[in-house]
């Protein structure tokens, strides 16, 4: 099985990570992409998150009619820092042989190499690097301080184009906040979500999935 690992607040997510993952089951061949929501990511951990339910609930309305998204709870059920060397080699040690692909784009391949011990990262997954068309082609050379020559090249293998599209969760959260429009940003079922729940406005109006009224 060919695994495809979306790592991400998802806070919201949006047509961006669904094209990203889109495209990389399709180009890797993949079998199954997971959409994987961190409890408390290493570089956001001064900024507060939406409750993991929200996250979840979202994420499920998302990719709901694609047989080949799932939704996983890896991270949040293990709760506190997650560090995607953790979770990739848990998820190895759960099924050997299962491959995994971990998905990211080629802004964050800028930054990996800071990242909590990349070089478990580089061995337990291949990388599958999605850069926008139009724009260079990902740098796999600036690895060279992480991963081996060999890795580098089965990286090279899966690189991942994907349209040009500017969406982001930040964006979307401001635009809430500011009474605009967030439609074909994201999925209608999300944005009524989004709606239902008052997320993103004011902290006193924001409701939790088990006491909000549709």
């Amino acid at each position: 099985m060919r695994l495809g690992i979306l790592g991400g607040t998802f806070d919201p997510v949006h047509y961006g990570h669904l094209l990203l993952a889109e495209c990389a089951r399709e180009q890797c061949q993949l079998d199954r992409v997971w959409f994987m929501p961190a409890a408390t990511p290493p570089h956001k951990q001064s900024r507060r998150l939406s409750p993991p339910e929200h996250r979840l609930n979202m994420l499920d309305l998302a990719i709901t009619g694609n047989e080949a998204f799932e939704v996983s709870r890896y991270e949040i059920d293990r709760g506190g820092i997650s560090y995607t060397a953790d979770t990739l080699e848990a998820l190895r040690a759960q099924d050997p042989q299962r491959e995994l692909f971990f998905l990211l784009g080629s802004d964050s391949l800028d930054d990996l190499t800071t990242w909590h011990e990349p070089q478990r990262i580089c061995r337990a997954a291949t990388l599958a690097v999605v850069h926008r068309a139009g724009t260079a082609e990902p740098d796999l050379e600036r690895l060279r301080t992480i991963a081996t020559p060999e890795q580098i090249e089965r990286f090279r293998q899966c690189l991942v184009t994907m349209p040009l599209i500017e969406l982001s969760s930040t964006d979307i959260r401001q635009r809430v906040a500011s009474g605009k429009s967030i439609r074909y940003r994201t999925p209608r079922a999300v944005e009524k979500y989004i709606e239902t729940h008052r997320l993103y406005g004011p902290p006193a109006q924001a409701t939790s999935p088990e006491t909000a009224v549709d």
